[in-house]
């Protein structure tokens, strides 16, 4: 009997006649795996493979066929997802396979109804599908219950596990597993699903972190694909965010004007072009951008009597109007249109997409691969466009302001992958002070009263917290105490105090992620989503891609109401911003000054590289790294990521500014440094930084006693000590510096 023919037969009954009957010709090769090492192996699993290629059946399907041989008395499964929409797509899929079985599935997040959490509390059985969040806030609050929900837990699947390690959020999962598996004394199997991972051992070590088993590697490639790419450039206007019409030459040669009012641009024209009549996704960076590409397609639609057919989803979004979308994209045969933010990079379900679109460059190779792998199904080519809108450059421009990063970043970022399928390593952080404080809280918030010697014994045997010493924490107690965040009651034991229990009693406290205060907008009593700044009535505002005025505003119900008016209007949201690795950054410099043309390059971008490859040759940027641009103005371009950048630009302002008398610095990480200094000092830049950089200058060093460094969420109830040395270590990299200065 051949592997997959032996594989099959030993699925439960009722997942053979569900592959049958939804007419499969075969197992994938992952399912395969998988089911091998799920059924005759006690270790842990990571699943590799591509976007499509079956991972979630590939997890589920051995393990519905032990959970049906062998019934559990508690939960079963657990299953944690980074996303909402994720876990909603999965509970259908599944609960499609589970039909004619008795393993009940039950998701869980802010969006499901309390009556169904209810029911599952009532009969834990089956599979649980959780956030993060949601998981914590049973942690806290049903913690006297865990081991009747859990006492019988055999199986945790993590999926998009690229999505949760190096973050605060995927070090809080390690923790609340191994906090469940001190509850109920057993160590579950973990799975751990991705398309996405440069660095196997590195995603194997963080699945096993705080176990004892260890992780068998289910790696499979897949077929050569065939890929469709596609890179173009416009130059814009913009005014206030929204890109407006400059009256520049179409493809065809042709003069195209359109009323300012409107918005509409040629670069708005071509990818309502590229995406007009078809299935297709469209990524933005930001919100802000999903909602003006969308305004403006739907104009484009209205002028030019085409249907409506265009969605925005992402976070702000109501999940009625995200579930609209994801409906939309499902439907076969039919044309929909919905740009997005990474919502819907990771795994959601769309149905056969005909073609994705990117809007400037993604932040690394690894979000590219997701965003490619959204399309491209059922045998055909991967089709993504690119395409890379820049400002329209004024005679004041200086060089590094004359430079199409984003264009560059682009290029760089597919031929890594398409010469050396290059994907960004994952850096896990070694001191995630925020969570120590949200699991400290977390902790004491469950437990109700402990001693500080158990609490401390609790808190630090958690595998997020190695490099946390007992010194660290105790500095954090007695911190929190002061700050009455936790009291010491007489007995010598610790309880929440009441600044504390007021931070933790709020359901945003669950994730480690910052909440922006947000106001619901509402048309009538249907929700639309919701945006971070109090609006005037009578202001008009973008979201969910059409344009509203402010009727009323509840202001201790924090709602909006508005109604929908005509044109397009905008909003934006405060966005973070990513990290873009060292390697981006140098390949991209290679792409400034090899002579390759890319296929993939059209006609406005590869004008665009020749001038700016001919721009900066001229200007001597490939014979050096800092340039002097005016008298008394220079431009350091370092070539380094962002953290290698952060901590050059804080290397020049803590031993520089004196000894060159520079006036300013300033930038845009991680691609430049301006930096305003006297001519006669310009001589002397490099040979100070090399010098800078041969001593024992360390990370710690570069920052001062006085700045305030709080990057995350509970950062503010960090003490400064402990804040620099996280800094300095998570944040800072002063090895990047010297070996990237070397190669100068």
């Amino acid at each position: 009997m051949n592997k997959a023919l032996h594989t099959f037969s030993r699925l439960a009954p009722f997942i053979q006649e569900y592959i049958y009957n939804h007419n499969w010709t075969e197992l994938r090769p992952v399912q395969i795996e998988a089911c091998q090492a799920i059924f005759n192996t006690d270790a842990h699993l990571l699943v590799t493979a591509g976007t499509a290629s079956g991972k979630t059946e590939a997890a589920f399907l051995p393990i519905l066929t032990l959970l049906h041989e062998n019934p559990t008395s508690t939960i079963g499964a657990l299953y944690i997802g980074p996303i909402k929409a994720l876990i909603n797509d999965q509970f259908e899929r599944l609960n499609d396979l589970l039909k004619e079985a008795d393993i009940p599935v039950c998701h869980w997040h802010g969006d499901v109804y309390q009556s169904h959490k209810n029911k599952l509390l009532k009969n834990p059985k089956g599979i649980l599908q959780i956030t993060p969040e949601s998981l914590e806030s049973l942690l806290i609050n049903k913690n006297q219950d865990l081991l009747r929900l859990f006492g019988d837990l055999r199986f945790v699947v993590i999926d998009e596990i690229h999505a949760f390690m190096g973050s605060e959020r995927g070090c809080q999962i390690l923790c609340q597993l191994t906090r469940l598996e001190k509850v109920t004394r057993i160590q579950p199997r973990r799975i751990g699903l991705s398309a996405t991972l440069g660095d196997y051992s590195m995603a194997e070590e963080w699945l096993r972190s705080g176990s004892d088993k260890s992780v068998i590697i289910s790696k499979v490639e897949g077929g050569k694909r065939q890929v469709k790419l596609a890179v173009e450039h416009f130059y814009v206007c913009r005014d206030d965010g929204v890109v407006r019409e400059i009256n520049r030459q179409d493809a065809e040669g042709a003069e195209r004007n359109y009323e300012d009012d409107l918005g509409v641009s040629l670069y708005d024209e071509y990818i309502f072009n590229l995406s007009k009549s078809r299935k297709c996704l469209i990524f933005a960076n930001n919100k802000s951008q999903t909602e003006s590409v969308i305004a403006s397609l739907r104009q484009i639609a209205v002028d030019e009597g085409y249907p409506d057919i265009y969605h925005v989803h992402h976070g702000s979004i109501s999940a009625l109007l995200r579930q609209a979308a994801e409906a939309a994209m499902r439907e076969p045969n039919e044309p929909a249109v919905t740009a997005a933010t990474l919502t819907l990079e990771l795994g959601v379900d769309i149905g056969h997409l005909e073609r994705v679109i990117q809007l400037e460059s993604p932040m690394s190779v690894a979000s590219f691969l997701q965003r490619l792998g959204r399309t491209g199904r059922r045998g055909e080519a991967a089709d993504m466009r690119f395409v890379c809108a820049e400002d329209e450059l004024s005679e004041e421009a200086t060089l590094p302001e004359q430079i199409p990063w984003q264009l560059l970043q682009c290029i760089a970022i597919i031929q890594l992958y398409l010469e050396e399928r290059w994907i960004e390593p994952i850096k896990p952080l070694k001191y995630p002070l925020s969570l120590l404080y949200q699991q400290t809280m977390s902790i004491l918030a469950a437990s109700r009263e402990i001693s500080p010697a158990a609490l401390a014994q609790e808190v630090l045997s958690l595998p997020s917290f190695a490099a946390i010493t007992k010194e660290d924490l105790k500095i954090l107690l007695r911190y929190l105490i002061d700050l009455d965040h936790i009291q010491k009651t007489e007995k010598g034991t610790l309880i929440l105090g009441l600044a504390g229990e007021r931070v933790v009693g709020k359901f945003q406290f669950y994730a480690v992620f910052p909440d922006n205060q947000e106001y619901v907008v509402k048309q009538g009593t249907m929700e639309i989503g919701s945006i971070v700044k109090l609006l005037r009535v009578g202001y008009q505002f973008a979201l969910a891609g059409k344009s509203w005025e402010v009727m009323d505003v509840d202001l201790k119900r924090k709602i909006i109401f508005v109604k929908q008016v005509e044109g397009k209007a905008s909003i934006y949201w405060r966005g973070g911003s990513g990290a873009i690795h060292t390697k981006v950054l140098q390949r991209m410099r290679r792409v400034l000054f090899e002579d390759t043309e890319y296929s993939y390059l059209q006609k406005n971008a590869l004008e665009r590289l020749q001038a700016v490859r001919d721009l900066t040759r001229r200007a001597g940027l490939d014979q050096q790294n800092i340039l002097l641009i005016e008298k008394d103005k220079c431009c350091i371009f370092p070539w380094m990521g962002t953290v290698g950048y952060r901590t050059l630009e804080r290397l020049l302002n803590c031993f520089c500014r004196e000894s060159l008398e520079i006036k300013s610095i300033s930038g845009i990480n991680p691609y430049f440094l301006t930096i305003k200094l006297p001519k006669k000092k310009f001589k002397f830049l490099y040979s100070e930084i090399v010098s800078l950089c041969e001593q024992r200058i360390t990370s710690e060093s570069l920052l001062s006693s006085s700045e305030p460094l709080e990057r995350q969420k509970y950062d503010e109830f960090i003490p400064d000590n402990l804040l620099q040395k996280a800094f300095a270590s998570d944040y800072l990299d002063m090895l990047e510096v010297r070996q990237q200065v070397a190669i100068w």
